[in-house]
């Protein structure tokens, strides 16, 4: 199966040797995302997690849309969190870019993220 590399400015470039997704088939792999302004390169929301969770959401929006995709072809997440705590109030934020039918999730609390943010979200989606 063919693999193709999907890269857009409109999310922060990849950190490491990794891709922003991969399409592989009709599926797309969105490598996890963090708060960090793809203009600048400096993460936001220092402290806020509603702040951070957006961006993060806005950044996947971002590889999706290169990709010919939106948060409708969404079909599983996985949110990761340094505080459970936080839980509350990333659910509400990670929610309002859904309608319909909304993607199956995990969410698991972790001891670290890469640059000390927040919150980290990968997503999976099946395109048409």
């Amino acid at each position: 199966m063919k693999k193709e590399a999907i890269l857009t400015k409109d999310a922060p470039a990849p950190i490491g040797p990794y891709s922003q997704a991969i399409r592989a088939g009709n599926l797309l792999f969105c490598s996890g995302q963090i708060p960090f302004d793809p203009a600048t390169g400096q993460m936001v929301g220092q402290g806020d997690v509603k702040i951070q969770t957006r961006r993060v959401m806005d950044n996947i929006a971002a590889i999706l849309k290169t990709a010919g995709a939106s948060f409708d072809h969404i079909a599983k997440t996985t949110i990761f969190l340094k505080s459970m705590n936080d839980f509350p109030m990333v659910n509400e934020i990670y929610g309002s870019y859904f309608s319909g039918v909304t993607p199956a999730r995990s969410t698991v609390e972790v001891a670290r993220l890469p640059k000390d943010v927040s919150v980290e979200i990968e997503v999976t989606a099946v395109l048409g």
